[in-house]
């Protein structure tokens, strides 16, 4: 349970590419994760739930570090305003939808948006300072624990090598461009970490037993 890595960047800030990264490095690692055994058996867990409860993560598992993600919000806004308004109809359907878990975490972050609201970009730019000032602000006594990484820059890969004590080669590859955003699903790797038990989740996570 302890010494994971939490990537705690919002979505379209390059979580797929950094997961990627591990994969190449050798570590196992889980794009969602919404079963215990996902929780236990991944050593790297992105995107939900992780970027909205890696305050309970921290205090579940011991000796974690994390990683947050900064991306230049020119490219960010329209990015996550496309895919915000994909995913509209099934977050906010009652009777089914997405899994309570990734409900729970985009409305914690995004709110109970409409399709009118993201069209603001002070709207969205707000929901992103909002997500790295409670970063900030939750490890500003542990900064020891925390990397904050822009993929797109060119020292991010140095910093990374600096952060996880490695000599080994590291590149963030490009995924997930153009709106897509599925790359996850098509990679194949041995030491990647199903999020889902053949579809299914875990309607309570040992660290959170919140439901909606």
């Amino acid at each position: 349970m302890n010494n994971k890595i939490f990537i705690i960047g919002l979505p379209r800030t390059g979580t797929t590419s950094l997961c990627h990264s591990f994969l190449q490095l050798g570590y196992k690692t889980a794009h969602t994760a919404y079963t215990e055994t996902a929780l236990k058996e991944a050593d790297v867990i992105a995107d939900t739930p992780v970027f909205s409860e890696f305050p309970l993560l921290d205090a579940h598992f011991a000796n974690s570090r994390f990683i947050n993600l900064e991306r230049d919000l020119s490219r960010w806004v329209p990015s996550i305003r496309q895919l915000l308004a994909r995913m509209h109809t099934n977050l906010m359907r009652s009777d089914g939808g997405f899994n309570t878990h990734l409900k729970r975490c985009y409305f914690e972050t995004f709110g109970k948006y409409s399709l009118a609201d993201i069209q603001s970009d002070e709207y969205l730019i707000n929901c992103y300072e909002q997500h790295q000032q409670r970063v900030s602000n939750f490890f500003k006594d542990k900064k020891a624990n925390l990397l904050t990484l822009n993929v797109a820059q060119p020292h991010s890969a140095k910093a990374l090598q600096t952060f996880l004590g490695t000599d080994a080669d590291i590149q963030f590859e490009q995924l997930n461009m153009g709106g897509k955003v599925t790359a996850w699903n098509d990679i194949k790797h041995p030491d990647k970490i199903a999020s889902t038990r053949n579809g299914k989740i875990d309607k309570s996570l040992g660290y959170n037993h919140k439901i909606l």
